[in-house]
């Protein structure tokens, strides 16, 4: 608006000059100004000011009416630019699959629990007099046996499962994490120790193939694999059996111990007796141990 103003009162003074310098020039060459008239004078002073104030008038003219047009042209536009923006709604989503439907148990916290040491060193007894004997006659399969395992490891897969392992599978598990070659539940192929991330795997598998019901393997865990096809569990809803912990032992229909410790136990008498358990002896070929049908 100042702006325009000034424009204004540089026109009006730009324009008296231009008069004054078309009335001088129009004087003959030579010849001095005569003075004119007062009232020429006079006429001429006030057509110049009208002049100036016909220029300003129109100026400041322009000057309202050019923001006012502004505005009404960017009216609409802010308008536009203010409309909030239309979200579509998402569709409604079918729910989720129930846990039981998808052998997803409910998440539960990853804790680490101790174990009873009388069962820890029951299961570690046993194990020591497997070892003797595989070492002095089944080298191959005691250079097979597993590492220790790890309690968070375990305490992650009992978190994922939604189940408990019983104390003397743990014990197992942190001092051979796995014996491939070794089948405790004796059988006729052979079989091998599942690690703490089989023993999880397998029971998802197996929750799968009963259709999907989480329920059916709740209180089941494989330990080991029956060749050519199956599972050695322990059943954990069955009671602790001998005391110790666990539960009742099984593969394919087949009952082989009332605990996994009780099972460890029988596995190390008949090693060490050359006796049959289940119906088979161990036998030894090539460094390796295998399950044989007793005559």
């Amino acid at each position: 608006m100042l702006k325009l103003v000034r424009s204004a009162l540089t026109a009006a003074v730009l324009i008296a000059i231009v008069i004054r310098v078309r009335r001088r020039a129009r004087l003959p060459e030579g010849q001095p100004a005569q003075p004119a008239p007062a009232a020429a004078r006079g006429a001429r002073v006030g057509l110049i000011w009208v002049l100036i104030a016909v220029v300003v008038a129109v100026t400041l003219t322009i000057a309202l009416i050019a923001p006012t047009s502004a505005e009404q042209a960017t009216a609409p536009r802010a308008t536009a630019t203010a409309t909030p923006t239309q979200v579509p709604t998402p569709a409604p989503t079918s729910p989720s699959p129930t846990p039981e439907a998808t052998c997803v148990p409910p998440a539960r916290p990853v804790v680490v629990r101790p174990i009873d040491p009388r069962v820890r060193r029951a299961v570690n007894r046993e194990w020591r007099r497997v070892e003797r004997w595989l070492m002095a006659n089944a080298p191959r399969t005691y250079r097979r046996l597993g590492g220790p395992g790890r309690a968070g490891t375990i305490a992650v897969a009992e978190s994922q499962l939604g189940v408990d392992f019983p104390d003397d599978l743990r014990a197992s598990l942190l001092r051979h994490n796995g014996s491939p070659g070794l089948a405790l539940a004796p059988w006729p192929g052979g079989g091998s120790g599942l690690t703490i991330r089989q023993i999880r795997d397998a029971w998802r598998r197996s929750c799968a193939t009963a259709g999907g019901q989480g329920s059916w393997a709740a209180g089941r865990l494989p330990f080991q694999t029956l060749r050519p096809a199956g599972l050695a569990v322990i059943d954990t809803d069955k009671g602790t059996g001998d005391g110790t912990a666990g539960g009742m032992v099984t593969g394919n229909g087949q009952g082989f111990a009332v605990s996994y410790h009780a099972l460890l136990r029988q596995i190390a008498d008949t090693l060490e007796q050359g006796a049959e358990f289940a119906g088979l002896r161990p036998a030894v070929e090539r460094g390796a141990l295998r399950w044989q049908p007793a005559e």
